[in-house]
């Protein structure tokens, strides 16, 4: 896979203006949602928000953190370094992969060596439980996930839950996927058909003429 690295801080100014218009990990759940008869609300938001910040060059929603959000944001860098504590991997911090073919791209956490990466989740405490005492990858990470996967090309993936709070020897889970098990081919179409709706809307739009 052939991908642009821009080495810029994760939420920096830089790092906001590589993302416009792209669809990333963050967003891959939504351009994944489907339901019985039509298109879901949820990937027909997220086109629309693509076509706009390809039209304007501006977020077309206001970045909102939440308290949880930012205990996440502020313990990422105590779960990496507890991660590689625990797994011997040296993880190589990552600003943003931006596909040198489609508009698309991806912040990974982490890259670790040739092959795999990580994606760090602090989350609240029931979830982090769910985690702890589940054999399987949290799902509702796997869209994200994939899209790394797919974005980069590499083999795996750790998806690392991390909660201080949590007595030291359960503060940090971690499930591994493997890019063979996510159906690379399936995803990597729906990624190509979902960004060409998106290039049709950006052209149509671009085509209207305003009513006098």
């Amino acid at each position: 896979m052939s991908y642009t690295h821009l080495d810029a801080p994760q939420r920096s100014g830089e790092w906001f203006t590589a993302r416009l218009g792209r669809l990333t990990g963050s967003r891959a759940k939504d351009m994944l949602a489907t339901i019985k008869s039509g298109e879901a609300a949820t990937r027909r938001d997220l086109r629309a928000q693509l076509v706009i910040e390809r039209l304007t060059g501006q977020q077309a929603e206001d970045v909102y953190v939440n308290d949880d959000m930012q205990r996440g944001i502020d313990l990422e860098d105590p779960a990496r370094l507890a991660y590689e504590a625990q797994s011997g991997n040296l993880v190589e911090p990552c600003g943003f992969l931006s596909h040198d073919a489609l508009m698309a791209g991806f912040s990974p956490d982490g890259l670790v060596g040739d092959d795999g990466l990580i994606e760090i989740k602090c989350p609240k405490m029931a979830t982090h439980y769910r985690r702890l005492t589940s054999l399987s990858a949290p799902s509702e990470v796997l869209p994200q996930v994939t899209h790394g996967l797919w974005l980069t090309g590499r083999a795996w993936a750790d998806i690392v839950s991390y909660d201080d709070r949590y007595p030291a020897p359960l503060r940090l889970v971690v499930h591994r996927v493997l890019a063979a098990d996510l159906g690379m081919e399936d995803y990597a179409a729906k990624v190509v058909a979902f960004l060409a709706e998106v290039d049709r809307d950006v052209a149509a739009v671009s085509g209207w003429k305003a009513v006098a």
